[in-house]
């Protein structure tokens, strides 16, 4: 915990411990909440997405889900799949330090990266317009999604972001992100249109 900590630059400053049924936890669960403050100047909701920004993703999607598939034995995966867990605010601050303008950005938690597209959709009164091809997702990941049917869009990531950026900025964002630890596999994902309104449109090779 405190390497953790140490790495994303808090202070762990209370704590509780939880008793519980024998039987009831066979491990040891942590489980955390912080607090934080956003800068002064710096506007990232969802209303903000324009037509002609770039979408931005810091690497690889669907990770966390698929290890937790993976966890749970039910397939015999060649390859390990790990979570992507990991800070996220040591990148944010670099990216917003050559672009104090970014118009969105949301961690794709819970939902996956199109539930996050749908808010900016939505929010901004625009349209997402994914390309198929640029979407970063591991080989492992994506057969595991073949075989059970899913979708790495849905996927659950703990340690990814995505980001709405003004064109104009879209290259010096990106080269800040690759810069850091937590986005050297940064990538354009797609960009902002103006219709269909309030909908994520994705463009593959068929």
């Amino acid at each position: 915990m405190k390497a953790t900590a140490d790495a994303a630059g808090v202070k762990i400053v209370t704590g509780d411990t939880k008793v519980v049924q024998r039987g009831a936890a066979d491990k040891l669960f942590i489980n955390t909440a912080g607090i934080g403050v956003i800068p002064a100047g710096v506007n990232i909701e969802t209303t903000r997405a324009m037509p002609g920004d770039v979408i931005i993703c810091n690497g690889f999607i669907g990770d966390h889900g698929a290890a937790i598939v993976d966890a749970r034995g039910e397939l015999a995966m060649e390859n390990t799949i790990e979570t992507d867990c990991q800070p996220l605010n040591g990148l944010i601050q670099a990216m917003l330090a050559v672009c104090a303008d970014i118009h969105c950005m949301r961690d794709a938690t819970r939902g996956g990266i199109a539930t996050v597209l749908n808010e900016f959709a939505q929010g901004s009164g625009v349209c997402m317009r994914l390309v198929e091809s640029q979407l970063p997702v591991r080989p492992e990941v994506r057969g595991m999604c073949e075989i059970l049917g899913l979708d790495p869009l849905y996927l659950a990531n703990e340690g990814k972001l995505v980001a709405i950026v003004p064109a104009a900025a879209a290259e010096s964002v990106l080269a800040a992100m690759k810069s850091h630890p937590a986005g050297e596999h940064a990538c354009v994902i797609g960009s902002v249109a103006k219709a269909p309104v309030d909908r994520v449109v994705l463009s593959t090779g068929f």
